[in-house]
């Protein structure tokens, strides 16, 4: 194992005394290449080229001697030295910090960022970060290649965003380019870079700062979820009652698309985007559009809302990870099932209908539960009863693949 490990933080500024010390003593030094040019590198240090992570550190772990290790902005912020002290690895490691790439990002742009998601792009993780682009105003991505810019802005195709892109920050090199959206597909952008996302139209910020990474003051002010419906726009048998179980179904999270079909007033949609899941409402009803974004705008969330008739409308829209059918039974069922969600919940006001949803759901494949649920709303100073609401829920979840 290796006698000590340093990692140095680099954001382009002059190596701090403790970052040179390190260096002068270093037998091994890993790094990118524009690390490893540096002068004060010792020119008899071996020297890895950062590629896999996991590889460099089995192979500084086997180092007999003093390694360095080099990383770009700070290196405990989504940086290697998650990796580097994973127990299989078994190092322990000094860090000397820099500036995140991140908080230098934001400064080029002159913006606060407390109050902003920030999220890594892999190609593997690209969709989840996009999601998140559309859920929230103000997104910072750290890219990677096959994953920056240009692949943001595709799948974000309808979404109109605000990029920030920042290219290799801190070099010669650096260079800060703000577009629409729908224009960054059209370049090349160098790596590393870091992509400032803003817009929609969630709530204005206020003017207190908050107290938590990542949220506005105003956001969850509102508290609750799933609360009765005083407006138009719901459907036959649908109650608050049932939406909580709806929502408690689907488990809707920070990354994953909800599709929310049928949305009527839009009480599952905005709950979903207030968990943080980015949402894309459906409805063919008139004046729809107008009840869903002002109950959206009201909740301080972001969603899209889409404009059609199931099951003819969802074809273009972008894979989703959990839906909701609020209406269209089995026909529009199968064609959200041909999909793949992970779950989808639905319901239904005759047992027939919820057996025909049922086996629809079990031939594609899903493992399928039904309740029938029965909610009486009382007056609670005179007991008497408000209304009754009897309906069967049915969820579906895609079966783990082993």
């Amino acid at each position: 194992m290796a006698d000590r490990v340093t990692v140095i933080g680099w954001d382009g500024s002059p190596l701090t005394s403790a970052a040179r010390s390190a260096l002068s003593a270093a037998t091994l030094v890993a790094g990118a290449a524009h690390h490893l040019a540096l002068p004060e590198v010792p020119p008899a240090a071996e020297r890895i080229r950062l590629g896999s992570l996991g590889l460099a550190a089995r192979r500084i772990a086997g180092h007999r001697g003093t390694a360095v290790v080099f990383a770009d902005g700070d290196p405990g912020f989504f940086g290697v030295v998650r990796t580097l002290r994973a127990p299989e690895h078994g190092l322990e490691v000094e860090v000397v910090p820099a500036v995140s790439s991140v908080a230098a990002a934001f400064a080029r742009a002159g913006m606060p960022w407390d109050d902003a998601q920030v999220v890594v792009a892999h190609p593997r993780t690209l969709r989840r970060a996009v999601n998140v682009c559309r859920a929230h105003p103000k997104v910072a991505v750290l890219t990677s290649p096959g994953a920056g810019p240009a692949e943001l802005a595709l799948l974000l195709d309808g979404v109109h965003r605000t990029f920030v892109v920042c290219e290799e920050l801190g070099t010669d090199r650096e260079q800060v380019s703000v577009l629409t959206s729908d224009k960054a597909a059209d370049h090349s952008w160098r790596d590393p870079n870091v992509v400032i996302v803003i817009g929609g139209a969630g709530q204005a910020p206020a003017a207190d700062p908050g107290w938590l990474l990542g949220q506005s003051a105003a956001h969850g002010a509102d508290r609750g979820w799933a609360r009765p419906q005083t407006g138009a726009g719901e459907g036959e048998g649908e109650s608050a009652l049932l939406h909580a179980a709806q929502l408690a179904r689907l488990g809707p999270r920070t990354g994953d698309l909800v599709w929310d079909i049928g949305t009527g007033s839009g009480g599952v949609a905005v709950d979903a985007a207030a968990l943080g899941a980015a949402v894309i409402a459906v409805d063919a009803a008139p004046g729809a559009r107008e009840r869903v974004t002002a109950a959206a705008r009201k909740r301080g969330v972001q969603l899209q809302f889409v404009a059609g008739r199931a099951p003819h409308v969802l074809e273009s829209l972008p894979e989703p990870d959990v839906v909701r059918v609020g209406g269209g039974g089995a026909e529009v069922v199968a064609a959200v099932a041909d999909r793949r969600p992970e779950r989808i919940v639905s319901h239904a006001s005759t047992r027939d209908e919820a057996e025909a949803i049922g086996r629809v759901l079990t031939e594609h494949g899903y493992d399928v539960e039904c309740a029938l649920l029965q909610a009486v709303g009382l007056d609670p100073r005179t007991w008497a009863e408000q209304d009754r609401s009897v309906v069967f829920l049915l969820a579906a979840q895609r079966p783990v693949a082993r």
